[in-house]
Protein backbone atom coordinates (compact mmCIF):
# COMPACT_ATOMS: atom_id res chain seq x y z
CA UNK A 1 0.00 0.00 0.00
CA UNK A 2 1.54 3.44 -0.82
CA UNK A 3 3.14 4.97 2.00
CA UNK A 4 1.31 8.47 1.13
CA UNK A 5 -2.09 7.45 1.31
CA UNK A 6 -4.29 6.13 3.89
CA UNK A 7 -6.99 4.14 2.89
CA UNK A 8 -10.59 3.37 5.09
CA UNK A 9 -14.52 3.30 4.81
CA UNK A 10 -15.53 7.07 4.35
CA UNK A 11 -17.43 8.47 6.60
CA UNK A 12 -20.61 10.91 5.74
CA UNK A 13 -18.86 13.81 6.78
CA UNK A 14 -16.56 12.93 3.60
CA UNK A 15 -19.16 11.97 0.95
CA UNK A 16 -20.01 15.73 0.07
CA UNK A 17 -15.39 15.89 -0.59
CA UNK A 18 -15.74 12.63 -2.29
CA UNK A 19 -18.73 13.87 -4.94
CA UNK A 20 -16.71 16.72 -5.63
CA UNK A 21 -13.64 14.78 -6.73
CA UNK A 22 -15.88 12.54 -8.50
CA UNK A 23 -17.10 15.25 -10.23
CA UNK A 24 -13.65 16.59 -11.01
CA UNK A 25 -12.63 13.62 -12.64
CA UNK A 26 -16.03 12.39 -14.37
CA UNK A 27 -17.75 15.21 -15.41
CA UNK A 28 -20.89 15.40 -13.17
CA UNK A 29 -23.15 17.90 -12.33
CA UNK A 30 -22.05 20.00 -9.44
CA UNK A 31 -24.59 19.84 -7.46
CA UNK A 32 -24.79 16.32 -5.63
CA UNK A 33 -28.04 14.07 -6.03
CA UNK A 34 -29.52 13.32 -3.09
CA UNK A 35 -28.25 9.66 -2.51
CA UNK A 36 -24.92 10.05 -2.69
CA UNK A 37 -24.23 12.26 0.36
CA UNK A 38 -26.15 9.40 3.10
CA UNK A 39 -25.54 6.09 4.17
CA UNK A 40 -26.76 3.25 1.18
CA UNK A 41 -27.03 -0.11 1.89
CA UNK A 42 -25.55 -2.58 -0.34
CA UNK A 43 -22.09 -1.20 -1.32
CA UNK A 44 -19.48 0.11 0.93
CA UNK A 45 -17.26 3.47 0.23
CA UNK A 46 -13.67 3.91 0.56
CA UNK A 47 -11.12 7.03 0.58
CA UNK A 48 -7.20 7.33 0.51
CA UNK A 49 -6.51 10.53 2.55
CA UNK A 50 -3.14 12.22 3.10
CA UNK A 51 -1.84 12.86 6.64
CA UNK A 52 -3.55 15.81 6.83
CA UNK A 53 -6.64 14.28 6.10
CA UNK A 54 -7.35 15.40 2.84
CA UNK A 55 -9.23 13.31 0.51
CA UNK A 56 -6.84 11.66 -2.76
CA UNK A 57 -8.92 9.31 -3.77
CA UNK A 58 -12.10 7.35 -3.92
CA UNK A 59 -13.57 3.94 -4.97
CA UNK A 60 -16.64 1.90 -4.21
CA UNK A 61 -17.35 -1.57 -3.55
CA UNK A 62 -20.69 -2.47 -4.97
CA UNK A 63 -22.21 -5.64 -3.05
CA UNK A 64 -22.93 -7.62 -6.11
CA UNK A 65 -23.68 -11.34 -6.87
CA UNK A 66 -22.84 -13.17 -10.25
CA UNK A 67 -24.47 -15.74 -11.93
CA UNK A 68 -21.87 -18.41 -12.48
CA UNK A 69 -23.81 -21.53 -14.35
CA UNK A 70 -26.92 -22.11 -12.04
CA UNK A 71 -24.76 -20.63 -9.01
CA UNK A 72 -25.19 -16.87 -7.31
CA UNK A 73 -21.66 -15.90 -6.49
CA UNK A 74 -20.66 -12.97 -3.94
CA UNK A 75 -19.13 -10.54 -5.93
CA UNK A 76 -17.15 -6.94 -5.09
CA UNK A 77 -18.15 -4.81 -8.46
CA UNK A 78 -16.01 -1.57 -8.36
CA UNK A 79 -17.55 1.46 -9.14
CA UNK A 80 -16.78 5.27 -8.99
CA UNK A 81 -12.60 5.16 -8.90
CA UNK A 82 -11.08 8.62 -9.05
CA UNK A 83 -8.14 10.10 -7.90
CA UNK A 84 -7.44 14.04 -7.46
CA UNK A 85 -5.36 15.12 -10.23
CA UNK A 86 -2.62 16.42 -8.10
CA UNK A 87 -2.34 12.67 -7.48
CA UNK A 88 -2.08 10.72 -10.35
CA UNK A 89 0.55 8.32 -10.65
CA UNK A 90 1.87 8.26 -7.04
CA UNK A 91 -0.07 5.05 -6.19
CA UNK A 92 -3.73 6.30 -4.52
CA UNK A 93 -5.24 4.05 -6.88
CA UNK A 94 -3.44 0.94 -6.24
CA UNK A 95 -3.91 1.80 -2.22
CA UNK A 96 -7.35 2.55 -3.04
CA UNK A 97 -7.78 -1.28 -4.36
CA UNK A 98 -5.49 -3.11 -2.18
CA UNK A 99 -7.91 -1.72 0.65
CA UNK A 100 -10.84 -2.68 -1.35
CA UNK A 101 -10.01 -6.42 -1.93
CA UNK A 102 -8.86 -6.77 1.79
CA UNK A 103 -12.71 -5.50 3.12
CA UNK A 104 -14.06 -7.58 0.10
CA UNK A 105 -12.53 -10.27 1.39
CA UNK A 106 -13.01 -9.76 4.57
CA UNK A 107 -17.21 -9.15 4.01
CA UNK A 108 -17.09 -12.63 1.96
CA UNK A 109 -16.72 -11.73 -1.84
CA UNK A 110 -15.68 -13.89 -4.19
CA UNK A 111 -14.51 -12.27 -7.45
CA UNK A 112 -14.64 -8.78 -8.85
CA UNK A 113 -15.80 -6.88 -12.00
CA UNK A 114 -15.38 -3.19 -12.92
CA UNK A 115 -15.84 -1.23 -16.27
CA UNK A 116 -12.69 0.48 -17.02
CA UNK A 117 -11.91 4.06 -18.25
CA UNK A 118 -8.38 3.24 -18.69
CA UNK A 119 -7.39 -0.88 -18.43
CA UNK A 120 -3.62 -0.29 -17.18
CA UNK A 121 -4.05 0.89 -13.83
CA UNK A 122 -6.51 -2.46 -13.22
CA UNK A 123 -4.43 -4.68 -15.09
CA UNK A 124 -1.76 -3.57 -12.41
CA UNK A 125 -3.44 -4.57 -9.53
CA UNK A 126 -4.75 -8.20 -11.19
CA UNK A 127 -8.05 -7.46 -13.28
CA UNK A 128 -8.03 -7.90 -17.09
CA UNK A 129 -10.24 -7.45 -19.78
CA UNK A 130 -12.81 -10.25 -19.88
CA UNK A 131 -15.44 -9.26 -22.17
CA UNK A 132 -17.10 -6.37 -23.85
CA UNK A 133 -20.57 -5.09 -23.09
CA UNK A 134 -22.33 -3.83 -26.95
CA UNK A 135 -24.51 -1.77 -27.23
CA UNK A 136 -26.01 -1.79 -31.00
CA UNK A 137 -28.40 0.24 -33.08
CA UNK A 138 -31.04 -1.55 -35.44
CA UNK A 139 -32.90 0.06 -38.29
CA UNK A 140 -36.28 -0.74 -36.92
CA UNK A 141 -37.56 -0.83 -40.64
CA UNK A 142 -35.25 -3.67 -40.62
CA UNK A 143 -37.01 -5.98 -37.81
CA UNK A 144 -39.22 -8.56 -38.50
CA UNK A 145 -43.12 -8.64 -38.77
CA UNK A 146 -45.26 -10.92 -38.26
CA UNK A 147 -48.86 -11.88 -37.73
CA UNK A 148 -49.23 -12.50 -34.19
CA UNK A 149 -49.84 -15.46 -32.49
CA UNK A 150 -52.94 -16.77 -31.63
CA UNK A 151 -51.59 -18.79 -28.11
CA UNK A 152 -50.01 -15.46 -26.85
CA UNK A 153 -51.49 -12.14 -25.41
CA UNK A 154 -49.66 -8.74 -25.08
CA UNK A 155 -50.04 -5.85 -23.03
CA UNK A 156 -48.51 -3.12 -21.47
CA UNK A 157 -46.32 -4.05 -17.99
CA UNK A 158 -47.01 -1.69 -14.70
CA UNK A 159 -45.05 -1.99 -11.98
CA UNK A 160 -47.13 -5.17 -10.03
CA UNK A 161 -45.54 -7.20 -12.58
CA UNK A 162 -41.48 -6.22 -11.93
CA UNK A 163 -41.50 -9.29 -9.57
CA UNK A 164 -42.70 -11.28 -12.40
CA UNK A 165 -40.06 -9.52 -14.65
CA UNK A 166 -37.15 -10.17 -12.38
CA UNK A 167 -38.38 -13.56 -12.22
CA UNK A 168 -38.14 -14.09 -15.88
CA UNK A 169 -34.91 -12.17 -16.17
CA UNK A 170 -33.28 -15.07 -13.78
CA UNK A 171 -34.50 -17.50 -15.27
CA UNK A 172 -32.26 -16.64 -18.45
CA UNK A 173 -29.56 -15.73 -16.68
CA UNK A 174 -28.78 -17.88 -13.98
CA UNK A 175 -27.16 -20.68 -16.05
CA UNK A 176 -24.90 -18.37 -17.79
CA UNK A 177 -21.90 -16.64 -16.80
CA UNK A 178 -21.04 -13.31 -15.29
CA UNK A 179 -24.68 -11.62 -15.40
CA UNK A 180 -25.93 -10.18 -12.61
CA UNK A 181 -28.31 -11.45 -10.45
CA UNK A 182 -29.70 -8.68 -9.61
CA UNK A 183 -30.94 -9.12 -5.80
CA UNK A 184 -30.00 -7.47 -2.92
CA UNK A 185 -30.39 -3.90 -1.58
CA UNK A 186 -29.27 -2.18 -4.98
CA UNK A 187 -32.08 -3.78 -6.88
CA UNK A 188 -34.73 -3.83 -4.33
CA UNK A 189 -36.32 -0.73 -5.10
CA UNK A 190 -36.24 -1.88 -8.76
CA UNK A 191 -39.00 -4.81 -7.56
CA UNK A 192 -41.09 -2.89 -5.49
CA UNK A 193 -41.52 0.64 -7.00
CA UNK A 194 -44.32 2.55 -7.42
CA UNK A 195 -43.83 3.40 -10.70
CA UNK A 196 -41.29 1.89 -14.21
CA UNK A 197 -38.37 2.52 -14.01
CA UNK A 198 -38.34 3.07 -17.49
CA UNK A 199 -41.13 5.11 -20.12
CA UNK A 200 -42.79 1.48 -20.89
CA UNK A 201 -42.96 -2.17 -20.10
CA UNK A 202 -44.43 -4.51 -22.89
CA UNK A 203 -44.97 -8.08 -21.73
CA UNK A 204 -45.52 -11.00 -24.03
CA UNK A 205 -47.76 -14.11 -21.42
CA UNK A 206 -49.14 -17.64 -22.39
CA UNK A 207 -51.94 -18.94 -20.06
CA UNK A 208 -51.10 -16.34 -18.23
CA UNK A 209 -47.47 -17.10 -17.85
CA UNK A 210 -45.03 -14.45 -18.35
CA UNK A 211 -42.80 -15.69 -21.41
CA UNK A 212 -41.10 -12.62 -22.22
CA UNK A 213 -40.48 -8.46 -21.72
CA UNK A 214 -39.15 -5.55 -23.45
CA UNK A 215 -38.64 -2.64 -21.14
CA UNK A 216 -38.10 0.37 -23.13
CA UNK A 217 -37.33 4.49 -23.34
CA UNK A 218 -39.13 6.38 -25.61
CA UNK A 219 -36.55 9.35 -26.07
CA UNK A 220 -37.47 12.91 -27.39
CA UNK A 221 -38.80 13.40 -31.45
CA UNK A 222 -40.33 11.35 -34.14
CA UNK A 223 -37.87 12.06 -37.16
CA UNK A 224 -34.74 10.46 -38.96
CA UNK A 225 -32.45 10.92 -35.56
CA UNK A 226 -35.56 9.50 -33.23
CA UNK A 227 -34.46 6.39 -30.99
CA UNK A 228 -36.27 3.42 -29.09
CA UNK A 229 -33.84 2.48 -26.89
CA UNK A 230 -34.38 -1.11 -25.24
CA UNK A 231 -32.75 -1.47 -21.74
CA UNK A 232 -34.45 -4.92 -21.45
CA UNK A 233 -35.53 -7.53 -24.29
CA UNK A 234 -35.91 -11.27 -23.15
CA UNK A 235 -38.02 -14.14 -23.98
CA UNK A 236 -38.11 -17.81 -22.75
CA UNK A 237 -39.73 -19.00 -26.05
CA UNK A 238 -38.99 -18.33 -29.94
CA UNK A 239 -42.63 -17.79 -30.09
CA UNK A 240 -42.40 -14.95 -27.64
CA UNK A 241 -39.16 -13.76 -29.31
CA UNK A 242 -40.79 -13.45 -32.66
CA UNK A 243 -43.70 -10.94 -30.76
CA UNK A 244 -41.65 -8.99 -28.78
CA UNK A 245 -39.24 -8.00 -32.25
CA UNK A 246 -42.99 -7.77 -34.29
CA UNK A 247 -43.62 -4.76 -31.22
CA UNK A 248 -40.51 -3.27 -31.85
CA UNK A 249 -40.54 -2.84 -35.57
CA UNK A 250 -44.29 -1.36 -35.24
CA UNK A 251 -42.22 2.10 -34.01
CA UNK A 252 -40.61 2.42 -37.26
CA UNK A 253 -42.93 5.45 -38.81
CA UNK A 254 -41.57 7.48 -35.44
CA UNK A 255 -38.74 5.66 -34.09
CA UNK A 256 -36.49 5.01 -36.99
CA UNK A 257 -33.82 3.15 -34.37
CA UNK A 258 -33.75 0.64 -31.83
CA UNK A 259 -31.22 0.94 -29.47
CA UNK A 260 -30.53 -2.30 -27.25
CA UNK A 261 -27.81 -4.39 -25.89
CA UNK A 262 -28.14 -8.22 -26.64
CA UNK A 263 -27.81 -11.35 -24.98
CA UNK A 264 -25.21 -13.58 -26.80
CA UNK A 265 -27.15 -16.56 -28.83
CA UNK A 266 -30.37 -16.32 -26.78
CA UNK A 267 -33.80 -16.17 -28.44
CA UNK A 268 -34.43 -12.43 -29.11
CA UNK A 269 -30.97 -12.26 -31.15
CA UNK A 270 -31.80 -15.30 -32.88
CA UNK A 271 -34.67 -13.65 -34.36
CA UNK A 272 -33.20 -10.10 -35.40
CA UNK A 273 -31.10 -9.01 -38.69
CA UNK A 274 -27.83 -8.72 -37.04
CA UNK A 275 -26.29 -7.61 -39.96
CA UNK A 276 -27.98 -4.32 -40.19
CA UNK A 277 -26.64 -4.31 -36.60
CA UNK A 278 -24.10 -1.36 -36.25
CA UNK A 279 -22.47 -0.52 -33.05
CA UNK A 280 -23.42 2.46 -30.73
CA UNK A 281 -21.26 1.81 -27.98
CA UNK A 282 -18.65 -0.66 -26.47
CA UNK A 283 -17.27 -1.07 -23.17
CA UNK A 284 -14.62 -2.87 -22.15
CA UNK A 285 -14.80 -4.62 -18.45
CA UNK A 286 -12.25 -6.21 -16.34
CA UNK A 287 -12.97 -9.17 -14.23
CA UNK A 288 -10.25 -11.12 -11.06
CA UNK A 289 -10.78 -12.99 -8.09
CA UNK A 290 -11.18 -11.42 -4.57
CA UNK A 291 -10.58 -15.37 -3.28
CA UNK A 292 -9.76 -17.94 -5.32
CA UNK A 293 -10.94 -20.54 -3.16
CA UNK A 294 -14.49 -19.26 -2.78
CA UNK A 295 -13.94 -17.88 -6.86
CA UNK A 296 -13.88 -21.64 -7.82
CA UNK A 297 -16.15 -23.38 -4.91
CA UNK A 298 -19.20 -21.06 -5.10
CA UNK A 299 -19.42 -21.20 -9.11
CA UNK A 300 -21.09 -23.88 -10.82
CA UNK A 301 -18.92 -26.17 -13.73
CA UNK A 302 -19.92 -28.03 -16.58
CA UNK A 303 -21.30 -31.62 -15.94
CA UNK A 304 -19.25 -33.02 -17.96
CA UNK A 305 -16.06 -32.04 -17.28
CA UNK A 306 -13.43 -34.11 -14.98
CA UNK A 307 -9.56 -33.21 -14.33
CA UNK A 308 -7.36 -32.10 -11.78
CA UNK A 309 -4.00 -29.47 -12.30
CA UNK A 310 -1.18 -28.06 -10.43
CA UNK A 311 -0.07 -24.57 -10.45
CA UNK A 312 1.34 -21.83 -8.81
CA UNK A 313 -0.57 -18.57 -8.43
CA UNK A 314 0.96 -14.90 -7.71
CA UNK A 315 -1.53 -12.30 -6.43
CA UNK A 316 0.53 -8.89 -5.64
CA UNK A 317 -2.63 -7.23 -3.93
CA UNK A 318 -4.32 -10.31 -2.34
CA UNK A 319 -1.95 -12.55 -0.52
CA UNK A 320 -4.39 -14.64 0.65
CA UNK A 321 -4.49 -15.93 -2.99
CA UNK A 322 -0.51 -16.25 -3.33
CA UNK A 323 0.81 -19.93 -3.40
CA UNK A 324 0.71 -23.37 -5.24
CA UNK A 325 -2.89 -25.01 -6.21
CA UNK A 326 -4.21 -28.14 -7.33
CA UNK A 327 -7.14 -27.33 -9.00
CA UNK A 328 -10.03 -30.61 -8.95
CA UNK A 329 -13.02 -30.52 -11.08
CA UNK A 330 -15.99 -32.90 -11.39
CA UNK A 331 -19.91 -33.33 -11.31
CA UNK A 332 -20.36 -30.15 -12.06
CA UNK A 333 -18.17 -28.36 -9.19
CA UNK A 334 -14.76 -27.96 -8.26
CA UNK A 335 -12.38 -27.42 -4.99
CA UNK A 336 -9.08 -25.57 -5.12
CA UNK A 337 -6.64 -26.58 -2.30
CA UNK A 338 -3.04 -25.17 -1.46
CA UNK A 339 -0.41 -27.80 -1.78
CA UNK A 340 2.84 -27.58 -0.11
CA UNK A 341 5.61 -27.31 -2.50
CA UNK A 342 6.41 -25.76 -6.05
CA UNK A 343 4.63 -26.12 -9.80
CA UNK A 344 5.55 -26.12 -13.31
CA UNK A 345 2.86 -23.92 -13.84
CA UNK A 346 3.02 -20.72 -12.63
CA UNK A 347 0.35 -18.44 -13.53
CA UNK A 348 -0.58 -14.92 -12.30
CA UNK A 349 -3.61 -13.40 -11.03
CA UNK A 350 -4.14 -11.50 -14.68
CA UNK A 351 -4.04 -15.22 -16.23
CA UNK A 352 -6.45 -16.55 -13.48
CA UNK A 353 -9.03 -13.80 -14.36
CA UNK A 354 -8.86 -14.49 -18.48
CA UNK A 355 -9.24 -18.35 -17.95
CA UNK A 356 -12.01 -18.39 -15.13
CA UNK A 357 -13.98 -16.21 -17.04
CA UNK A 358 -13.71 -18.10 -20.27
CA UNK A 359 -11.71 -15.07 -22.19
CA UNK A 360 -8.64 -16.93 -23.16
CA UNK A 361 -7.25 -19.91 -23.62
CA UNK A 362 -4.08 -21.46 -21.49
CA UNK A 363 -1.87 -21.24 -24.87
CA UNK A 364 -2.92 -17.68 -25.43
CA UNK A 365 -2.45 -16.27 -21.60
CA UNK A 366 1.08 -18.00 -21.84
CA UNK A 367 1.96 -16.16 -25.02
CA UNK A 368 0.96 -13.19 -23.23
CA UNK A 369 3.40 -13.64 -20.19
CA UNK A 370 0.63 -14.41 -17.83
CA UNK A 371 1.66 -18.23 -17.58
CA UNK A 372 4.94 -19.59 -17.42
CA UNK A 373 5.66 -23.43 -17.84
CA UNK A 374 8.37 -25.62 -16.99
CA UNK A 375 8.29 -28.95 -18.18
CA UNK A 376 4.58 -29.11 -18.29
CA UNK A 377 2.12 -28.28 -21.20
CA UNK A 378 0.28 -24.99 -20.42
CA UNK A 379 -3.14 -26.15 -22.00
CA UNK A 380 -3.77 -28.15 -18.93
CA UNK A 381 -5.17 -25.20 -17.14
CA UNK A 382 -7.53 -25.35 -19.90
CA UNK A 383 -9.31 -26.35 -16.93
CA UNK A 384 -9.58 -23.46 -15.17
CA UNK A 385 -11.68 -22.04 -18.44
CA UNK A 386 -14.38 -24.87 -18.42
CA UNK A 387 -17.64 -22.98 -18.68
CA UNK A 388 -17.37 -20.87 -21.68
CA UNK A 389 -17.53 -17.35 -21.70
CA UNK A 390 -18.83 -14.41 -19.24
CA UNK A 391 -20.82 -11.86 -20.19
CA UNK A 392 -21.99 -8.35 -18.48
CA UNK A 393 -25.30 -6.55 -19.84
CA UNK A 394 -25.39 -3.98 -16.44
CA UNK A 395 -23.23 -1.12 -16.73
CA UNK A 396 -22.48 0.23 -12.83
Amino acid sequence: MSATAHVRELTLDNLTDAWQLGRHAFGFDPQPPPQVTVALPGLTRYGAFDATGRILGRAVDLHHEQWWSGRAVPAADVAGVAVAPEARGRGVARALLTGLLRGAHDRGAAVSALFPTVTAPYRACGWDVAGVMRTVDLPTVALPRHRPAAHLSVRAGTPADLPAVAALYERLARDRRGLLTRRGALFDAHTSADTLPFDGLTLVEEDGRLVGYAAWDRGRGYGDDAVLTVEDVFATTADAARELVGVLASWHSVAPKVRLCLLDGDAVSAQLPLEAAREHESQPWMHRPVDVIRAVAARGWPAHVRGTVEFHLTDPLADWNTGTWRLAVADGSAELTRISGDADLHLTIRGFALLYSGASTAASVADAGLLYATGADPRTLDLLAAGGAAQLLDYF
